[in-house]
């Protein structure tokens, strides 16, 4: 364990978890914004977005999300020549962001159509004979219903998504799967203790968001 000791080891071990903790922010946040606009389209009385949405969902939940980080750096960077920063470390930053975040926004879709499908058919059919179009509809009626019965789901999408921010390291962004790597290159000695506190750390974190989903979802669980 004494591989920690050295200040450069224990700041890139550091570094690396702070990554994640920026992935997973800025991927969670546009993920949720895109998932509720799928889950929009996927519930629309308009054929071309519902299978907008479908399409959107049936791609990305069925493509490995290392080919869909790769595409983002191989294809809208290299090729087409998206680019969100000069400097290579925050563009690539980015790339990841977007890829994480249009994978997950699949799954945050689906499970927030499923909160959809939870509602009563009879509420929504009430507001549309009070005149409410489909929008208000979906704000004002449907969607607080349905989020208040999808946020235990929405936390394990959470979970999955810090876990998946370590394939990030595929396009050279400097997150904790990378530095674990590295620190193993350096003190293949201590294998077994370095891996044991990168994997005892991502349990650290993610242990009390589990359980502070599911209080969470108990708390606002609609009775019916």
């Amino acid at each position: 364990m004494d591989v920690f000791s050295d200040p450069a080891n224990l700041q890139l071990y550091i570094d690396g978890f702070l990554m994640i903790l920026k992935l997973t922010g800025a991927s969670s946040l546009l993920a949720l914004v895109l998932g509720l606009l799928l889950a929009a389209c996927r519930v629309a009385p308009v054929p071309v977005l519902r299978a907008f949405g479908a399409g959107w969902v049936h791609l990305f939940r069925n493509t490995p999300l290392t080919l869909v980080i790769l595409f983002c750096y191989f294809g809208l960077y290299s090729a087409v020549g998206v680019e969100f920063s000069e400097d290579i470390h925050v563009n690539n930053y980015w790339l990841a962001v977007v890829g994480l975040s249009a994978y997950t926004a699949a799954f945050v879709c689906e499970a927030i159509r499923s909160g959809i499908n939870t509602v009563p058919l009879g509420q929504a059919e009430a507001a549309r004979a009070l005149g409410l179009t489909f929008t208000q509809n979906l704000r004002l009626i449907i969607l607080p219903q349905a989020m208040r019965s999808v946020v235990a789901p929405l936390g394990s999408i959470l979970i999955a998504l810090t876990k998946n921010a370590t394939i990030a390291g595929v396009i050279g962004v400097a997150e904790a799967s990378n530095a674990m790597k590295g620190l193993i290159e350096a003190r293949g000695d201590q294998t077994i203790a370095i891996f044991l506190v990168f994997a005892l750390t991502f349990v650290a974190l993610l242990v009390p968001v589990g359980y502070g989903f599911t209080a969470l979802a108990n708390r606002l669980m609609v009775r019916r």
